[in-house]
């Protein structure tokens, strides 16, 4: 019994680990640099930097922009302390960070700068939900959540891209780092692919005629 909890304990501390440690740098609502780390911070989804705000009776605002200048008042150049969870797929370390015992995320959760990802992590969840029922920042602003916003993007560019395609020929077929792959209509990464024919880039009819092309399938 006593080995099993030390098991657990260990497994506790190491799910998360201290650091990175150092001066702030503020990319955006949710990005900065900790010294020479790049942090996403965990749970907090802020508005993008090009993002506007407003419409349904609110004037149109650049409720981005407003957020990262905010962001980078407060903390840009101060010593930050954070706390490593995991690591996405762009490569940056996700953290918990905090100024002086202020959670940047909190803060920015509760002051109306972000809204809780509660995609990622729960922990602003109730921090949100009184910043809502307040009109706290961009709480009944116009503001679109970030993550819709993202999507709505790619769902454009799709479009444009999907527009160039031989009638009938949907599967787009990618050169990236990992090589040759081709990524069928509804997989994680076909809405953000674009095909660029001066690159070597092309569009398949088909999966065996990609396959027959030298591409592989994404894996989802």
């Amino acid at each position: 019994m006593f080995k099993l909890c030390s098991v657990l304990m260990i497994c506790v501390a190491t799910s998360a680990l201290a650091g990175p440690d150092g001066r702030v740098r503020v990319i955006d609502g949710d990005t900065i640099d900790v010294g020479a780390i790049r942090v996403r911070l965990l749970g907090v989804d802020a508005p993008e930097a090009d993002q506007s705000c407003g419409g349904d009776g609110v004037p149109m605002w650049a409720c981005g922009s407003w957020v990262t200048q905010t962001v980078r008042a407060r903390y840009e150049g101060r010593t930050a302390h954070c706390t490593v969870h995991d690591t996405d797929r762009y490569g940056r370390t996700v953290a918990t960070c905090d100024v002086d015992g202020e959670d940047i995320g909190r803060h920015l959760v509760q002051n109306g700068l972000a809204f809780a990802y509660r995609k990622y992590s729960m922990i602003y969840d109730l921090d949100e939900k009184i910043a809502a029922v307040n009109d706290v920042g961009l709480h009944g602003a116009g503001v679109m959540p970030p993550a819709e916003y993202r999507a709505a993007g790619r769902a454009a560019r799709a479009q444009v891209n999907l527009a160039t395609a031989p009638q009938g020929c949907t599967i787009k077929g990618n050169i990236s780092k990992s090589g040759r792959i081709y990524h069928m209509p509804g997989q994680a990464w076909y809405d953000g692919t674009r095909i660029a024919p001066e690159k070597g880039e092309r569009w398949f009819c088909s999966e065996a005629e990609a396959r027959a092309a030298g591409w592989r399938p994404a894996r989802r």
